[in-house]
């Protein structure tokens, strides 16, 4: 595909005028306050701006709320609808994390994500061996729905949007999270939220994947399948470029490994029969912001971009809904440094800001102690108040994409944009034609492992040199800091979550639990949906565990090639 396909601007004469009435008229009709935007010095401002003449430019950048969508999905922008702020947050046990919840929601967050502990995201018990010293320590344990309803104890899940960060094991977490909402008297058809679900980051960056790709693509597509018929507003699937970011991938790499994955998905739907006008809303995706202030900017603008092109040429979508490319952004826990802590939180500002600057819908802001446990307290205040800062004092919100038409950023979305093309060019070269075939042959032969290797080789050579100065780190590094207190996760958390695990076995209907897990394995070996089936387990207490051991037994477990 030509990177520099036409958005469906038009540059005849008096067509930026036309676009801009356009714009206005939709910007009208959906604006209701009445409140003037002025500078802090009381100068009125606009909700956006253009070139005050024809600029051939403006064909790739158009206006808000239109596609391509570069400036933004909505003609109103954060005046309309500010970012919703959700705080990531996970750890100990299911009522400790239900405090951190609580906190976060009174202080003005505006929805919750959820961080689970290692042997949740690999599908494992707090009580299986394999899970001895992890329980609690970077996530929540949930073992069972019984955890899933403590974990939401008084927050009103048909209110309340949650995103969960979990993709080998995900859609039995999701199970646990419908039947904790049955439970509270909310139907499923009124939940809103997100589940990361994306098993192929996990192939390409972060390793926790319980079965070969097959059966979790199989799983992923029940999902998407379900919530098209059942619940309309979830979206069961975040392709998340966060991980491969984190794990040493450049600004390039993230964004075309990224929504390369979304291509796969989108195939996977169609796959299926699924209306890609139905079934893609429901994609979402979880973007890096890391400290290169222009170039996550530039991101953002790109990938909102090349997914609209794409899914309307390439994937046939033909409602503005389907062409959205909605996002969650989380600032950079890689950028974080373990010398002179608090300049994390200078770090976080800047990447927030880029964020924001760049469209985002939802907003995670890291805590100044997150590269030396879990945060504290007073740590995630301070990362909650700094989006509060940014929304409620810097009136950045008050135009939407302000620096749209920047020599600098236009040039950067522009290259960025290129090189992800380049990128979909190599992958569907990889594969028969196609992204998934692609992307598959791409885990199978480490390619997209060597890429993010190289890359991140290239950083750590750079930051050696001192090519790639970081305060505190390499330069700068003289300081007054005294050690902080940080958040410890005791032993005993493990064994009182044991100890509740054990009592939950001993009061459930065993024979309850056996057939309904021997109803999932029977569904396995079939093409039926694994969704309702599944519930059923969770519904009587099946635990995590038991439910991943059932499939792993039918399905095996995968172990990734060595390579030298």
């Amino acid at each position: 595909m030509d990177q520099h396909a036409t958005s469906g601007v038009s540059l005849e004469a008096g067509a930026i005028e036309a676009g801009r009435a356009r714009w206005q008229a939709r910007y009208d009709a959906a604006y209701k306050r009445d409140r003037e935007s002025r500078t802090l010095s009381g100068l009125e401002v606009d909700a956006v701006y253009g070139p005050p003449g024809d600029d051939p430019r403006f064909e790739r950048i158009g206006w808000p709320g239109e596609f391509p969508y570069t400036r933004g999905l909505y003609p109103t922008g954060y005046r309309g609808r500010p970012w919703t702020i959700r705080q990531f947050a996970g750890f100990g046990n299911a009522r400790q994390t239900n405090e951190r919840y609580k906190m976060i929601l009174e202080a003005g967050g505006g929805g919750l994500s959820v961080a689970f502990d290692m042997p949740t995201l690999m599908g494992r018990d707090s009580d299986d061996p394999r899970s001895a010293g992890e329980v609690g320590h970077c996530g929540v344990a949930v073992d069972s729905a019984l955890d899933m309803d403590l974990l939401f104890a008084g927050i009103p899940l048909g209110e309340v949007t949650t995103s969960m960060t979990i993709s080998g094991p995900a859609v039995p977490i999701f199970c646990m999270y419908v039947v904790a909402a049955e439970r509270q008297g909310v139907r499923a058809g009124k939940l809103n939220g997100t589940l990361q679900t994306d098993i192929f980051k996990e192939y390409i960056a972060q390793k926790e994947w319980l079965f070969a790709p097959e059966p979790h693509l199989r799983l992923i597509g029940d999902l998407m399948a379900f919530c098209a018929a059942e619940i309309p507003a979830y979206k069961p699937l975040s392709v998340s470029g966060y991980h491969i970011r984190e794990a040493g991938a450049t600004a390039a790499q993230e964004l075309a490994f990224t929504l390369a994955d979304g291509f796969g998905y989108v195939e996977l739907g169609l796959s299926r029969g699924l209306d890609v006008d139905v079934f893609a809303p429901g994609l979402s995706f979880f973007f890096d912001a890391h400290i290169d202030f222009f170039e996550e900017i530039a991101k953002f603008r790109a990938a909102r971009r090349i997914w609209a092109r794409w899914l309307r040429d390439v994937y046939g979508a033909r409602t503005e809904k389907a062409r959205w490319l909605r996002f969650h952004t989380q600032t950079a826990g890689v950028s974080l440094t373990a010398r002179q802590p608090d300049n994390n939180i200078v770090r976080t500002a800047m990447e927030a800001l880029a964020a924001v600057l760049g469209g985002t819908n939802s907003l995670h802001t890291n805590a100044l102690d997150e590269v030396l446990a879990l945060p504290s307290e007073k740590a995630a205040e301070i990362a909650l108040r700094t989006q509060q800062v940014i929304m409620e004092e810097t009136e950045v919100a008050n135009v939407i994409d302000p620096l749209g038409g920047s020599w600098y950023v236009e040039a950067l979305t522009d290259r960025l944009e290129s090189e992800a093309e380049a990128v979909f060019s190599r992958i569907r070269e990889m594969g028969a034609g196609d992204m998934t075939s692609g992307i598959l042959r791409g885990i199978e032969d480490g390619w997209f492992t060597s890429q993010i290797a190289e890359a991140a080789f290239e950083y750590q050579r750079k930051l050696e040199k001192g090519d790639k100065r970081i305060v505190g780190v390499n330069c700068h590094t003289a300081t007054v800091e005294e050690p902080l207190e940080i958040l410890r996760i005791g032993h005993e958390i493990e064994l009182e979550q044991r100890r509740t695990l054990a009592e939950r076995r001993a009061a459930r209907d065993v024979r309850a639990v056996d057939t309904a897990l021997a109803g999932l394995a029977s569904a396995s070996r079939t093409e039926e949906n694994m969704i309702p089936p599944m519930l059923e387990a969770v519904r009587v207490e099946a635990t995590l565990g038991e439910i991943c051991d059932v499939l792993r037994a039918e399905w095996g477990t995968y172990a990734e090639p060595a390579r030298f």
